[in-house]
């Protein structure tokens, strides 16, 4: 079952085509994600705490519909792939039944002191299996 948070479409994220501008579906995933590993037991400041964050390095998007301004919409998260160093989301952005995006994003773990990639902890490489 995936992680699922909803999102209701603000007036500011609409452009002049009456639809979502392509960037906030990156910052909507990027709150999923972040609310996500919360869920998990990684809230950002405890990760932090132990050294470590994720750093996007990829994206793929597929539009199949807009959302529109006053949309209630669900985006829904769950993991993909676990690799050594990164991970995969797959995204799905829903209004009620309909589809409206897929995506995948891939990170990677880095060290907070500019050490660079680390390994996928093994409590968080746990928490995203399940």
């Amino acid at each position: 079952m995936p992680f699922r948070h909803p999102v209701r479409v603000q007036f500011f994220e609409v452009d002049l085509q009456g639809v979502v501008f392509n960037m906030w579906y990156l910052a909507w995933f990027d709150t999923a994600m972040s609310t996500f590993m919360a869920t998990l037991g990684f809230p950002y400041g405890d990760t932090y705490r132990d050294g470590w964050d994720v750093q996007l390095v990829h994206t793929e998007l597929d539009w199949r519909g807009g959302a529109r301004f006053g949309d209630e919409v669900i985006v829904e998260v769950e993991t993909a792939r676990i690799g050594t160093t990164s991970f995969t989301l797959a995204y799905r952005v829903l209004r009620g039944d309909e589809l409206l995006v897929t995506a995948e994003t891939v990170y990677v773990v880095v060290g907070i002191d500019g050490s660079g990639k680390r390994p996928v902890p093994d409590d968080f490489r746990t928490a995203l299996s399940a």
